[in-house]
C-alpha cells in the first residue's frame, strides 16, 4: 500500500446554469478557448489539451462534481485508504462521464478521483512580460495589446458548510496538504506532487458550491488588462486589481452571472514536489489581500445556498 498516495491535480470541475448563451458569451470574453461538447460547454485554454471546466444546462447555477487527478499507480491505495476511514463509495451523478472512484465529500459534493495525467504546474509559471532583464520598454505598447488569454486553472475556492471536516477529508483521504489557513473561515490546500500554493480552496457557507476559478497569466499588465477587457464586454462587477496575503498572486476577480467568479490571477506562490511548507493559521485580516479595493458586501455570498 502506498501511504503517500495524493491527488495531483484539479482534473475538471463542474457547474450547471440555466442558460448556455450567457456561459459562453463571459467565459470567451475572459479569454478562454468555449467549445459545445458533451450535451454543454468545454471551458479550454489556450495551446491545452485539458478541458479544465464542463458547463451542464441546468435550473440554476449550481456546482454538480468535481473530478480530481491521480496517479494509476495510487489507485489501490485510495481504495484501501477510503475502506479504511470509512468512506462510502457512490455511484457517479446523472449525466457524469469521468471513470474512476466516486465519493461524497463531507457537505455532499460527489468528488471523482480518477487516473489522469498531471495538469497542476509541476514548476512556478513564467513571467511572460517585461522579460527578468529588461530595462527599458517595461510597459506594453497599447496599440499592439490583444486579448488577454489565461494558460491554465491555477485553482478553484469552494464554498463548504464545515472548513474543518473538509480540510481533514481532503488532506486525510485524499492526500492534499494544508498550505494556510485562517480558523474556520478559510483554507488553501496544495499537492504534495507539485502545485501552486493551493489546488483547492474552502470558504465557509451555509452549503457547497462554487467561489471562484482561478486562471494563470503571465504578467501583472495581463490582470490589468483583463479586467479592461472584462469591463469593455459588459462584466464591470468585481473585485480588484489587488495582491492576496496567502497565495501572494496578484488579482482581478470579475463576477459572472450567477453570482460567482472568474479570477486573473499572477505570481502565485508555487510549493514543488518535497517542499515542506511552512502551513500556519492566519488572523483575519490576513486571509484576503494586502491592498486592492474595498471587499464587496456580498463576496462571501454563496448564491447557490
Amino acid at each position: 500500500m502506498n501511504d503517500n498516495a495524493a491527488v495531483h491535480s484539479v482534473h475538471e470541475f463542474v457547474f450547471s446554469v440555466p442558460e448556455l448563451a450567457p456561459a459562453r458569451q463571459f467565459y470567451t470574453s475572459f479569454g478562454l478557448d468555449v467549445r459545445r461538447e458533451d450535451g454543454g460547454l468545454g471551458l479550454y485554454t489556450a495551446g491545452r489539451a485539458e478541458r479544465w471546466a464542463h458547463v451542464l444546462p441546468g435550473t440554476r447555477k449550481r456546482l454538480l462534481w468535481l473530478v480530481l487527478g491521480i496517479y494509476e499507480r495510487d489507485v489501490d491505495a485510495f481504495v484501501r485508504r477510503l475502506a479504511a476511514l470509512d468512506i462510502e463509495r457512490i455511484a457517479p451523478p446523472a449525466g457524469a462521464t469521468a471513470d474512476g472512484i466516486w465519493v461524497r465529500s463531507p457537505d455532499g459534493l460527489p468528488v471523482c478521483l480518477k487516473v489522469a495525467a498531471k495538469c497542476s504546474p509541476t514548476d512556478k509559471a513564467p513571467r511572460s512580460f517585461p522579460p527578468a532583464a529588461s530595462t527599458i520598454g517595461r510597459a506594453p505598447q497599447r496599440s499592439k495589446v490583444q486579448q488577454v488569454r489565461p494558460r491554465h486553472l491555477s485553482h478553484v475556492l469552494l464554498f463548504t458548510k464545515d472548513v474543518g471536516a473538509s480540510l481533514r477529508f481532503y488532506t486525510e483521504a485524499l492526500g492534499l496538504r494544508l498550505s494556510d489557513r485562517s480558523g474556520d473561515i478559510i483554507a488553501f490546500l496544495h499537492s504534495p506532487h507539485g502545485s501552486d500554493h493551493h489546488l483547492v480552496a474552502f470558504a465557509k457557507s451555509d452549503d457547497y458550491g462554487l467561489h471562484h476559478s482561478s486562471w494563470d497569466v503571465g504578467s501583472f499588465d495581463e490582470v490589468g488588462l483583463g479586467a479592461r477587457q472584462m469591463a469593455q464586454a459588459g462584466y464591470r462587477d468585481g473585485w480588484g486589481v489587488g495582491r492576496h496575503v496567502l497565495g501572494s498572486n496578484y488579482f482581478r476577480y470579475v463576477r459572472d452571472p450567477w453570482g460567482s467568479y472568474a479570477e486573473y490571477s499572477f505570481d502565485i506562490d508555487h510549493i514543488p514536489a518535497g517542499t515542506v511548507w511552512p502551513a500556519a493559521d492566519y488572523p483575519a485580516e490576513d486571509s484576503l489581500y494586502v491592498w486592492g479595493p474595498d471587499l464587496p458586501d456580498d463576496f462571501v455570498r454563496n448564491y447557490e445556498a
